[in-house]
């Protein structure tokens, strides 16, 4: 929760949803935090340039060569999302459903985050419909926009995010921008695959309306073994 504010300096970032080990009850002492976060249509390469480069100058960012300890208490940027892919790709295996059925909101506009709730309502308990109006309860959500730290933050935000979405809005720097950040970000994002290599089951995208980092699910699919044997 005291990483909220950073976030509202992301210029085009709709929300920011906990996933992970936070979201399921697995936490431990070098747990990192697992992060959805949703851009605007036509910014998805926008958003995650601003996020690198805001968490990395802060120390804040999981890179891939952390480990352990290092990661620790880091924000693990590893699936962005415009509206177009609020629904998460099949398969929906147990450990999705229970992952989609504990997210946390932390930040962002409440329209948004009922729409990707919406659009995620397999992952609702059986005879549940709609949004689930418990995720915007007062211990997680509160007002946004203005943020609640008020004071000098609050201004100093809302005008550096406001100057950043004016002048990176436009038909042409805006495009020219958002093609210019999707270069490279591709070409580093290709690059650590090849050197890293794909694991077991990879979940991993990349396009204009979803960017998915999971090269390797063994993990989970231990995590789905071990619920079976109890």
């Amino acid at each position: 929760m005291r990483l909220r504010p950073v976030f509202s300096f992301i210029p085009f970032l709709d929300f920011v949803i906990v996933s992970g080990s936070l979201a399921t009850g697995n936490v431990h002492e070098n747990s990192d935090f697992d992060v959805i976060v949703g851009a605007r249509k036509g910014k998805i390469f926008t958003v995650r340039a601003f996020c690198v480069f805001v968490f990395g100058i802060l120390g804040l960012r999981r890179r891939g060569i952390d480990h352990k300890a290092a990661s620790s208490d880091k924000v693990c940027f590893n699936h962005f999302v415009t509206p177009k892919a609020y629904r998460l790709s099949p398969p929906y295996n147990d450990y999705w459903v229970k992952l989609y059925q504990n997210l946390v909101p932390v930040y962002g506009r409440e329209k948004a985050v009922r729409d990707f709730f919406r659009a995620n309502d397999w992952a609702l308990p059986a005879g549940r419909q709609g949004p689930r109006e418990t995720i915007f309860s007062e211990k997680y959500w509160q007002s946004t926009n203005p943020n609640p730290a008020g004071g000098i933050h609050m201004y100093t935000t809302w005008i550096l995010k406001t100057f950043f979405e004016f002048v990176l809005q436009g038909w042409i720097l805006g495009r020219v921008f958002e093609k210019f950040v999707k270069i490279i970000e591709l070409h580093y994002i290709k690059k650590g695959i090849k050197n890293g290599a794909l694991g077991f089951k990879p979940r991993v995208r990349y396009g204009d309306d979803e960017l998915e980092f999971h090269p390797d699910t063994a993990r989970i699919e231990e995590m789905l073994k071990e619920d079976l044997r109890f």
